[in-house]
């Protein structure tokens, strides 16, 4: 969970003058499929048949009872057990937001059902947490006594109260972003489940109308989040937010009116953001309203949306360092905001910076900045580099996702992963031992927590990975859902079609099974001490060919130091990333010089074609 810490200042420390990490290129499926397991992770609740994070089991199956409500299910937001509403809706309404612009290219990838599956296992959430229309749940759990303890969330003995907002105790800024959430769900579910979308279009119409309404902050109604989720931005953002994603939901005037009538008095034309976040909305907001514009829909509204669109503009120039208030960047290139997971700031300013590319790429025009006019592909370059950051292409070589590439953080801030897994070992463990004997441990995680993007490095690309820099080893879902979208697009590219026309979202659609690749041991012996398997990990189709994209691990089954491997691979008829030719060979990756005992190494490559033949030519134990 975050609070809102800024950096003041940090004494400058060397880095290396160059990268350690060949930029050969990422394996984006990979990382989007990973980023979906995330989710899998902190679900609350009965968990589903379905659930491959296996290692979880159910949790809080009493939330709500003391309250005569139901409110089970949902998300936990980071590696505690709470459950928060606010950071919560914003993941959900992020997800949606990714399937709405990307749906194309996460069918592509094969993840479209996991996708909305992670959503609807959001929304089906918030729909219990809105019994009738102007109460809304937005709070399970506590903080303080949350904190106190280190608990698998199997074995929660904390505080679980159910905290509410009413017309009494209003919070506009929860029910608004609530709104956001199932108004942009409504649309993935548009066609492959029109009962349900109406159903979330519902609630967000009552929840609009509620945040309205009632106007007042959340947090002075259910004070216990003050301390994790303050908002500082108050509530006018994210009543503009939620009427926005009404608009885009419902084609409703009323809602375009709201925009236009409020857009001056609410801070939608006024505030240049540095940041979009589950706290501050204006440039989430300004992006929306901008594509409204583009869409020509704005109709006697067209001057203040285009005062909307300015600001959404200066969002994007001062997040590349063209325009006339520029967002710091560490000296890898990182967008940097605050020390305490910056990581949340980096995923959803590039998501904005992706769709806005693709906008503007349909509209046919460049963009404005201080420093002059910058092509859209600008913008797209960017978010593909914090992406690539975040992936492993900075000065420490780090993944900041965890279990993508080889070198990611093992000491995640997380109770849930660091404490053996109940099905392993359902031996309660109490509030307190739980830090005694899981916290404190030096060694890794023993559950890897797949896919989440921790807090990340500080301002001068430094990081730690230890259980207690919370700072930078806690993750979160709002720092994963905006990236679902833009891994998708860079994995699956632009997909050819205009980003301005109607939105529909396809059902997930079964893929047709792969042929199946061959696993190739080298050497033929059982007791060799180096093994090779492979496996086919996804497929697509592009321009009517079959494509098929393998992972090969190499692992050194022997009790010595593995080097000078040579790796003799034929049949290769497609690019191949975390190897260095050499020869007619391939070796370990430019920031390899060996392979421990027992360790493995992974590359990728894509072709369209069954799997490679792949070897040991050489090698030495030492």
């Amino acid at each position: 969970m975050v609070k809102f810490v800024r950096l003041i200042s940090m004494a400058p420390l060397l880095l290396l003058l160059c990268f350690p990490l060949a930029l050969a290129g990422h394996d984006y499926g990979q990382a989007l499929s990973k980023s979906l397991l995330f989710f899998e992770a902190q679900r609350s609740g009965y968990l589903p048949h379905n659930q491959r994070v296996t290692w979880r089991a159910n949790s809080g199956l009493n939330d709500g009872k003391a309250s005569g409500v139901d409110l089970v299910g949902g998300y936990y937001d980071a590696g505690d057990n709470v459950k928060f509403g606010l950071p919560m809706a914003f993941t959900i309404t992020m997800m949606s937001w990714s399937i709405i612009e990307y749906g194309k290219q996460l069918g592509s990838s094969g993840e479209l059902g996991n996708t909305m599956d992670a959503v609807k296992w959001g929304t089906d959430y918030l729909i219990k947490a809105h019994p009738q229309p102007y109460v809304l749940y937005g709070e399970v759990g506590d903080g303080n006594t949350d904190h106190y303890c280190w608990q698998r969330p199997e074995d929660m003995t904390t505080d679980r109260r159910a905290y509410k907002i009413d017309p009494s105790n209003p919070g506009s800024d929860l029910a608004g972003e609530t709104a956001a959430a199932m108004a942009a769900a409504s649309i993935v579910f548009r066609h492959s489940n029109p009962t349900y979308a109406n159903e979330l279009l519902t609630h967000a119409h009552q929840l609009f109308d509620f945040a309205d309404k009632y106007r007042g902050k959340y947090d002075s109604s259910i004070s216990v989040a003050q301390k994790y989720y303050r908002s500082v931005s108050g509530y006018n953002d994210e009543l503009l937010w939620a009427a926005a994603w009404l608009y885009q939901a419902t084609n409703n005037q009323y809602y375009l009116d709201y925009l236009g009538n409020n857009g001056d008095s609410m801070g939608g034309t006024g505030w240049g953001m540095t940041e979009f976040s589950w706290d501050v909305k204006y440039a989430g907001v300004q992006t929306l309203v901008a594509k409204f514009l583009m869409q020509g829909k704005a109709g006697h509204h067209a001057p203040v949306f285009e005062k909307y669109q300015q600001k959404a503009e200066d969002f994007m120039c001062s997040c590349l360092g063209k325009g006339t208030r520029n967002v710091q960047k560490t000296p890898g290139g990182l967008i940097y905001l605050q020390r305490w997971n910056n990581m949340q700031f980096v995923t959803s300013a590039s998501f904005l910076a992706s769709v806005y590319s693709d906008y503007l790429v349909s509209a046919g025009r460049n963009l404005n900045c201080a420093a002059g006019n910058v092509a859209p592909s600008q913008l797209l370059t960017l978010a593909k580099s914090q992406v690539d950051y975040i992936l492993g292409d900075n000065p420490r070589a780090t993944s900041y996702m965890v279990g993508y590439g080889n070198n990611y953080p093992r000491q995640v801030h997380h109770r849930g992963s660091s404490i053996v897994s109940y099905k392993v070992d359902p031996t309660f463990i109490s509030c307190r031992g739980g830090y005694a004997t899981w916290f404190s441990r030096k060694g890794s995680d023993p559950n890897l927590l797949t896919g989440a993007i921790v807090g990340g490095p500080d301002a001068y690309d430094n990081f730690a990975d230890e259980r207690d820099n919370y700072e930078q080893t806690e993750p979160a879902t709002y720092n994963n859902a905006p990236v679902l979208g833009l891994l998708a697009r860079l994995s699956g590219g632009h997909g050819g079609y205009n980003q301005l026309l109607p939105v529909v979202v396809p059902g997930p659609i079964e893929k047709k099974p792969a042929p199946q690749p061959k696993v190739t041991p080298a050497p033929a012996s059982t007791s060799a001490p180096i093994s090779i398997a492979q496996k086919m990990t996804t497929t697509w189709i592009a321009k009517g060919k079959t494509y098929y994209r393998y992972s090969i691990t190499v692992t050194n089954k022997s009790a010595k130091e593995l080097k000078d491997i040579k790796l003799s691979i034929s049949k290769l008829y497609g690019p191949l990333w975390g190897l260095t030719k050499s020869g007619n060979s391939y070796a370990f990756p430019s920031w390899m010089s060996s392979l421990p005992a027992g360790k493995s190494l992974e590359f990728v490559y894509i072709h369209s074609a069954s799997a490679a033949d792949i070897s040991v030519s050489s090698y030495t134990l030492a």
